[in-house]
């Protein structure tokens, strides 16, 4: 086919729809299109000739896919504008997201922490035996060091394994930083256990760092009191059970009082009154030395808490298993500006309806909780009332109109 006719013929192409757009295709640029004769021709043109020639067969391919490729877009920007929505629709139901529940009490635990001086610091999660043990006072027969207790990456002279806790973060910091440190430690931590609905092979904490001249235990208890205020009401009270840990000494287990039955005793915290979040103590000057501190002129304690014990204490969620199993359902419970962050506070069933769980926060007092109880109850009883008092309008309303002017 001469040159000239098919150039004659792209120029006066007119491509209306999709379908004469597919045929322009396989006619000039499909597997078996035209220009693959003009191609194969070339073996019988003179030499002088080819160069020319070549050039005219690219120049023709190339006007062809200029006017596919441009009649394509142009298609699709008219099948996009008029896919655009219609603006007299009513609005869809955009769901709004929520933030995870853990990331919400981590958040709250800093900023408490941040009110009173403690910053932020972070480290890596595949640690060294120096700063996840050796440092922090663990002997080298402590069962944290076994296989069926962590995660160990390699053993021997350079040993790695998925840190145990976040105070490897605060042996880094106290490495290098010099007195007064005052630091939180948040993030996840690895322990080679069976999953279960109280525990779980990973999980968070948030350690706490403080070090300077004087710092007593006294101090201590009250960083901690006033963070379990500030956190679960200002009617919280704590106490503190002597316990062990390497890296501290004296250490103690914090106990907080139960909100739900204000240290009553209930079914929650085994009717006792006490709930267990953490453990503290003051730092062992044996790792105050190691970190290169010297003991006899500084102080400090330390303390550690799961965030998803915290988590549970608050929210009421029993099974661990739910923070990572990312369900939806579960998830989007925990929606921005939702009053029902606290215990819950559940309402007596009415005939056939009951009254759904309605959510109290943690800081509302039992007398409040009982007026907001009784006002959905007295409201769901006169259910019966309302209906007749607007149907009685209703009737009324018919009876004063004219004769032959009721509407169907």
């Amino acid at each position: 086919m001469n040159i000239e006719v098919l150039f004659l013929e792209l120029s006066q192409v007119q491509l209306q729809d999709e379908q004469a757009l597919e045929q322009f295709r396989i006619r000039f640029l499909g597997s078996k299109n035209v220009l693959k004769d003009l191609y194969a021709a070339i073996k019988d043109i003179p030499n002088d000739q080819k160069r020319a020639y070549g050039q005219q067969v690219n120049a023709l391919k190339e006007r062809a896919e200029q006017i596919y490729h441009e009649a394509k877009a142009a298609f699709t920007q008219t099948h996009r504008v008029g896919a655009a929505e219609d603006l007299s629709r009513p609005a869809g139901d955009a769901k709004a997201g929520a933030h995870h529940p853990l990331s919400l009490i981590r958040r709250e635990i800093i900023e408490i922490f941040n009110r009173v001086g403690f910053v932020v610091s972070e480290g890596p999660e595949i640690e060294d035996d120096w700063h996840n043990f050796s440092a922090l006072n663990f002997p080298p027969e402590h069962p944290a060091r076994d296989m069926q207790d962590t995660f160990f990456i390699s053993k021997g002279e350079n040993e790695l394994a998925l840190r145990t806790h976040t105070s490897s973060v605060q042996v880094r910091v106290m490495e290098n930083q010099a007195p007064p440190i005052r630091t939180i430690s948040p993030g996840r931590v690895y322990r080679n256990e069976a999953i279960s609905a109280r525990a779980h092979c990973f999980f968070h904490q948030v350690e706490g760092l403080y070090i300077d001249k004087g710092v007593s235990f006294a101090d201590l208890k009250q960083t901690l009191l006033y963070f379990a205020q500030a956190l679960f009401g200002p009617q919280t009270q704590i106490r503190m059970r002597p316990s062990y840990f390497p890296f501290t000494e004296p250490s103690a287990e914090v106990d907080v009082s139960c909100s739900l039955c204000n240290a009553k005793g209930c079914n929650v915290c085994k009717y006792t009154g006490w709930l267990e979040i953490m453990g503290c103590g003051m730092v062992d000057p044996n790792v105050l030395e190691a970190c290169g501190i010297d003991p006899e002129v500084y102080t400090g304690f330390a303390f550690g808490m799961g965030v998803e014990r915290i988590a549970q204490l608050k929210y009421r969620v029993t099974d661990l298993r739910l923070y990572s199993e990312n369900d939806v359902r579960f998830l989007r419970q925990f929606k921005p500006g939702m009053a029902w962050v606290g215990w819950p506070f559940k309402l007596k069933q009415i005939g056939k309806k009951s009254l759904q769980l309605l959510k109290l926060h943690h800081k509302w007092s039992s007398n409040t909780a009982r007026v907001v109880q009784f006002l959905l109850w007295f409201w769901t009883v006169l259910k019966p009332v309302r209906c007749i008092c607007l149907l009685s309008c209703h009737v009324g309303s018919l009876t004063s109109l004219p004769f032959g002017t009721y509407p169907i």
